[in-house]
């Protein structure tokens, strides 16, 4: 599971920063989460092959988190693009950009689709047979969701001396990856315990931008492995978190702490700051896993 951060500074773009957008690469999909200005810039420059994107998630409608889709949009067509391209985000952003695309008369030539979401419960927006997405409702000025991405249970893995000594056929590696039994020619049936490793864990990744402090949140994330929280604002400035309804590298770690996170990403930093370490060396103090999130910055896990 890898994780690059396109953007993850609040409000208005800068020349040295950008607004929020990242891309989640988990088990051969390719997800793009938020879509601030200047994202395609950033996926240009940062060498991701923004063509293998067909899914889309956006948290909410304000700027810093969507007024680069019209663009990536745009850009896609320009490309020639062939592959449907599934938008989800809140009721709304379907009538934004094809209001767009219909006064500059700029129709895609490929599948666009729209999955608008207006349920304030969690539910699942997408799944195939590899990864399942489900809504993170979160507390905001506006309506706004964050995102559970969670891997499904991989296949077991093949102990090739085990199925060599038993001299099975390769036909039947596939049922065996998937958990089933084999019965040899004498009768003898070959537990699949004895022929499989168990596989890696399944992963999971929340993105959780832009919110209040929300002790609730983490129920809805037990258990994470990776977790981006939004860290606006550092403690000094918590008045102001609580008035915009955004949140401080200290709450950010106490949702960590409180949902059993394994590992804290910071990001959607005011660019208020002169460095963004602050909000590192407060949240560790809740939590220890903590990872500053920055412009290009990409994390394995």
């Amino acid at each position: 599971m890898k994780v690059t951060i396109l953007g993850c500074y609040a409000a208005t773009p800068r020349t040295i920063t950008n607004p929020t957008s990242q891309v989640l690469e988990i088990r051969n999909r390719m997800f793009l989460i938020d879509c601030g200005e200047g994202t395609q810039v950033q996926l240009r420059k940062h060498k991701i092959k923004f063509s293998k994107i067909n899914h889309i998630f956006i948290s909410h409608l304000h700027g810093d988190h969507l007024y680069g889709l019209i663009g990536l949009v745009s850009t896609y067509m320009l490309l020639n693009r062939v592959n449907a391209l599934h938008i989800y985000g809140p009721k709304g952003v379907k009538e934004i950009i094809l209001l767009q695309l219909k006064l500059s008369e700029s129709y895609t030539s490929y599948g666009l689709y729209f999955h608008e979401i207006i349920s304030k419960q969690p539910e699942i927006i997408f799944e195939d047979d590899a990864v399942k997405v489900t809504t993170v409702p979160l507390k905001h000025r506006i309506y706004t969701n964050g995102y559970l991405f969670q891997e499904k249970n991989k296949e077991r893995k093949l102990n090739i001396e085990a199925v060599e000594k038993y001299e099975i056929d390769p036909i039947y590696y596939r049922k065996i990856k998937y958990g089933g039994n084999i019965t040899l020619d004498d009768g003898t049936i070959i537990d699949n315990a004895q022929l499989t490793f168990d596989p890696e864990p399944a992963k999971s990744y929340a993105f959780c931008s832009d919110t209040i402090y929300d002790e609730t949140l983490s129920e809805k994330i037990k258990d994470v492995d990776v977790l981006y929280h939004e860290s606006t604002f550092l403690e000094s400035e918590i008045a102001l978190a609580e008035k915009t309804m955004h949140s401080t590298a200290k709450q950010a770690a106490t949702i960590a702490k409180l949902a059993n996170a394994k590992n804290l990403i910071l990001g959607h930093y005011s660019t208020r700051y002169a460095s963004i370490e602050k909000f590192k060396e407060e949240a560790t103090q809740i939590f220890p896993n903590v990872f500053l999130g920055d412009d290009g910055k990409s994390f394995d896990f």
